[in-house]
């Protein structure tokens, strides 16, 4: 028999970027955060020494010692049930523990009292151990972030709190530190291990310049890092407030609990009077309150769904919390935001079509060369390919750019236009190779389409194309397995870009075109219907944070920084794969399906023992037993759900 009335479910919060949290004295105190286990560990000693001065001639002196033992758990527990009705306003399934033991004593029934009040701070014990054990990776998470980084200020490095880096600071991240800051490499290269986050065993390389996000380890030597903004807005904070928050909540099935306590309490009472009643013997009405408490629902409920935020977070998605767990574990339908979220969100090289006047690693080269002064994000796919390419490129001269229609210059004493058709014809180029062009451009099966003349006339068309993720490939299939029955995408880009996305990942449904509003129309529209409900939605952008918000789940993909979305979300993927959203719908229906079985079978065996007690055949020493049996038994079978 357990309950929490033994364990105070406090949460930890652990300080980060000058948040300097005032703690409790119960967090602060030895004696109250492990008050469950020396509970048990009195009533274990009690038991134990009461039985020995009985084997040793001294019965009424162990009689007398299990007596008191059982009054000072009576009033311990006393307390706890007063503070529960003032505080919570309601009454808890503790009191029938209660009225167990002070039954016991008034029974005479000593050894009964004592096996009750080990059983009932054992359980306790036993669910503080199990949550523990269930919340060790979202602990870890809030352990592991750091309070110190190490800021160059001239020619000397100084330790100061995280707080006080701001952006544009040079930190110094030694072997084996955490990555305090969002940032970039400044020189040389970084070893990162990001496997707290993202699950990935593997170590990665992170080139000069190439950004870092906080929370990562230095798993290589030593290297500087310019701070890209304060701590208190970095990727790593947003997950510690998404930890902190999953901590704290409780999910509806966990709440129902304490309304069911409402019914029970009374109906136990009222089982255990008709017990009495019927055989006039008061012990058969106390063994009836020893095995009533509904252990199953107190304890294999929270710590499976506890489990499920655990495992996921192994997976490296970060849920807010067990109510969330909840809703993954019944969910019917799927969202996807397509740019960033299905796709990789930058555009690359896909075909390369020219004329017959030049070849196609030219045109790409000389277009490239040009490029290479342009901060278009079409300018750099085009640097990018290039290089993949191993064309050698060269400087160009006389460049100049119009901003959103194209960019020339002279490369290698050609002269080079990229850009828009418009553009090319603002350049000179003939009317009708404009039209060629564009009867070139109806061959390509990309979204974008740049334009390239040399030396006035049309030399060719390069297609763009923001490519599928790589790990998209099963998804559908992925989540159709975890009983989704709709999968479908949500998009602001063009219908015809949108649906060929559709068609390759073999989506139910694809809404395109859509601005923010929009989008929120289909997710309201969805969830009104009963057979599609609940509505998960996952994307990436500040646009995207409204539909997050609006969804049974909103899932954000964090791993490009602390957004607005991520903020907005009910979950955050910490790793940049989109396929973990099925991830983390396994670990919640897993977690739910575990939950409920633990309930039936212990709430079963729990309702059998009343009737066994009421007949006498299950006197209160063994029901109590019997009880803790049940209780191990569902706490062991709810940490299942942290296995895969």
């Amino acid at each position: 028999m357990a309950s929490g009335a033994f364990t105070h479910n406090t949460t930890v919060s652990y300080g980060y970027a000058g948040a300097r949290r005032a703690r409790s004295w119960t967090e602060m105190s030895w004696l109250v955060r492990h008050r469950a286990r020396l509970l048990a560990a009195f009533a274990l000693m009690a038991l134990a020494a009461g039985a020995c001065l009985k084997l040793a001639g001294a019965r009424g002196a162990g009689t007398d010692l299990w007596a008191v033992a059982v009054a000072v758990l009576a009033a311990e527990l006393t307390v706890e049930v007063v503070r529960t009705v003032l505080i919570d306003r309601h009454m808890g399934v503790d009191t029938i523990a209660l009225v167990a033991m002070i039954g016991s004593l008034a029974l005479g029934q000593e050894l009964a009292g004592i096996v009750v009040g080990l059983m009932f701070t054992g359980g306790a014990a036993l669910e503080d151990v199990a949550s523990s054990r269930a919340r060790r990776e979202l602990t870890a998470l809030i352990q592991r972030a750091p309070k110190i980084a190490h800021v160059r200020r001239g020619d000397e490095v100084q330790a100061v709190p995280v707080e006080q880096v701001s952006s544009g600071d040079i930190v110094l991240v030694r072997t084996g530190d955490v990555v305090p800051v969002d940032g970039a490499v400044v020189n040389g290269e970084a070893v990162l291990d990001t496997s707290t986050l993202s699950g990935e065993p593997l170590p990665a390389t992170v080139a000069a310049g190439m950004p870092v996000l906080s929370g990562s380890a230095n798993a290589g030597a030593p290297f500087e890092l310019r701070a890209a903004r304060e701590a208190a807005q970095s990727a790593y904070a947003a997950l510690v407030r998404l930890v902190e928050q999953a901590q704290a909540q409780r999910a509806p099935f966990v709440r129902m609990a304490d309304r069911y306590a409402g019914f029970f309490l009374p109906a136990t009472l009222l089982v255990a009077a008709a017990a009495w009643a019927l055989s006039g013997d008061a012990v058969r009405a106390l063994a009836v309150v020893v095995v009533a408490t509904p252990c199953p629902l107190i304890l294999a409920a929270p710590i499976a769904l506890v489990s499920g935020l655990s495992r996921a977070a192994r997976r490296g998605v970060i849920v807010k919390g067990a109510a969330t767990i909840e809703a993954l574990g019944q969910a019917r339908t799927v969202l996807f935001d397509k740019t960033g979220t299905l796709t990789v969100g930058t555009p690359k090289v896909r075909e390369v079509l020219s004329t017959d006047g030049v070849g196609s690693g030219e045109l790409l080269r000389l277009a490239a060369s040009v490029d290479r002064f342009s901060a278009h994000v079409l300018g750099e796919a085009l640097v990018r390919a290039a290089g993949e390419a191993s064309l050698k490129l060269s400087v160009p001269g006389g460049v100049q750019e119009e901003p959103g229609q194209g960019i020339r210059g002279t490369v290698d004493g050609h002269f080079v236009g990229v850009g828009s058709r418009a553009f090319l014809r603002h350049l000179g180029v003939p009317d009708e190779e404009i039209a060629s062009a564009a009867l070139l451009s109806g061959r390509g099966s990309g979204e974008a389409h740049v334009t390239v003349s040399v030396d006035g006339h049309v030399g060719g068309v390069i297609v763009m194309a923001d490519e599928l993720r790589p790990d998209t490939g099963q998804i559908v299939e992925r989540l159709q397995a975890e009983g989704i029955r709709q999968v479908a995408m949500v998009s602001g880009d063009r219908r015809s870009v949108a649906e060929r996305a559709g068609r390759e990942l073999g989506l139910d449904r694809v809404y395109a075109e859509l601005s923010p509003e929009e989008k929120l129309e289909i997710v309201r529209r969805i969830r009104a219907d009963p057979s599609l409900r609940p509505v998960v939605m996952v994307g990436d952008g500040v646009n995207d944070a409204p539909a997050l918000a609006l969804a049974d789940v909103g899932i954000a993909m964090g791993a490009a920084g602390a957004t607005v979305s991520a903020e907005t979300a009910d979950a955050v993927i910490t790793v940049d794969r989109v396929d973990r959203v099925a991830d983390a719908l396994h670990a919640g229906r897993r977690a739910l399906q575990i939950a409920r079985q633990s309930v039936l079978a212990g709430m079963g065996s729990s309702l059998a023992a009343m009737g066994f007690a009421s007949f006498g055949y299950l006197p209160p020493v063994a029901g109590a037993l019997f009880q803790e049996a049940v209780d191990l038994a569902v706490i062991l079978n709810a940490l299942r759900a942290l296995r895969g």
